[in-house]
């Protein structure tokens, strides 16, 4: 079970510490002897360096530079393989698994149910699974917020494109929640809507970017890349999501909403190190009282009383006194 082999490994840990300080004692120079890193393995189905997998990527890459972790990984897996690369490292004794289960939800949870000794952390659109697959999502639609009421306070044109990838919930609510923010402050905008069908796909969401400019669209929202390529070949403004890309695209991304993986990362590994790691929904590490999300604008390319407005809802946020709505339906053109 996964309670004995964390068990196990808490033993070792504590025997190592105890040898420790034997030799310490016995001989004044010796180091104190550390806790094995624990194995960790992560599949993704698209590259490493797409926005959302990056994100989970450097947080267990900072796990590892500390040594608490030894890190691999899988990338581009397609979905018929993900049961078989979940096996495999199952079988090679990886203490924690980590990767995206959207597309493979069944075959995820069978293969984990399968490995009770083995920790599961999977973004996932549904809830943790006894005995040890436990789930997380990219809950940024606070800053997705935030960046939508700059975007409402920066359209000349009144009309915002919005590019991304599935019709799915975890990108519906941020969708949403950035068009809430940006009617909060300028009811007239109006929004074209597209979903490519695809997690990476640049020049299909390129393609999709240059026809809503088409139809007078000034500001696009990239939750996809390729978006903000065409934003900077038109020489109109764009809003990231999920990374900072804003050195790759100077005077071009107005704002952004950042997700950082770490407060995740970092409480699943502590779990399976002491042996607590128990099915559980990681989803509100995401949020920004966590540091799981953050906010950030150009304010070289913003109105000052926009920044301040945005910054005041910000501060209402991480005090309590202002809740995201949270809307999975996928969201329609308004125009």
């Amino acid at each position: 079970m996964l309670v004995s082999k964390q068990f196990s490994r808490v033993r070792r840990a504590l025997l190592s510490a105890a040898l420790a300080v034997t030799a310490t004692v016995a001989l004044p120079s010796a180091g104190v002897l550390a806790a094995d890193p624990i194995k960790v393995a992560a599949i993704y189905t698209v590259p490493v360096e797409q926005q959302w997998v990056s994100r989970i990527d450097k947080a267990l890459k900072a796990a590892q530079e500390r040594g608490e972790i030894t890190y691999t990984f899988s990338e581009n897996v397609a979905n018929t393989d993900y049961e078989r690369v979940m096996r495999e490292y199952a079988e090679q004794g990886m203490d924690l698994v980590v990767g995206e289960a959207f597309a493979v939800e069944r075959a995820a949870r069978k293969v984990a149910a399968e490995y009770p000794d083995t920790a599961f952390l999977m973004g996932s659109s549904f809830g943790p699974a006894k005995p040890n697959f436990a789930v997380f999502d990219n809950w940024i639609h606070e800053p997705s917020y935030l960046s939508g009421m700059i975007a409402g306070a920066s359209t000349k044109s009144n009309v915002i494109g919005m590019v991304g990838g599935y019709a799915i919930p975890e990108v519906n609510r941020l969708m949403h929640a950035f068009m809430d923010g940006a009617t909060a402050v300028n009811p007239d905008v109006k929004f074209l809507v597209t979903f490519i069908n695809s997690w990476y796909d640049p020049p299909k969401a390129k393609e999709a970017a240059f026809a809503m400019i088409d139809k007078g669209a000034d500001i696009l929202y990239a939750e996809r890349f390729g978006v903000s390529d065409a934003a900077k070949e038109k020489e109109i403004l764009a809003i990231g999501n999920v990374i900072d890309t804003s050195a790759d695209y100077p005077g071009t991304i107005l704002s952004s909403a950042l997700w950082h993986m770490e407060p995740t990362i970092d409480r699943a590994v502590t779990a399976v190190v002491d042996g607590s790691f128990e099915p559980a929904d990681y989803g509100p590490f995401s949020f920004m009282s966590y540091g799981g999300g953050s906010f950030i604008v150009d304010e070289s390319l913003a109105d000052p009383a926009a920044v301040a407005a945005a910054k005041e809802k910000e501060q209402e946020i991480l005090d309590g006194l202002f809740r995201v709505n949270v809307n999975d339906s996928e969201p329609k053109s308004t125009m």
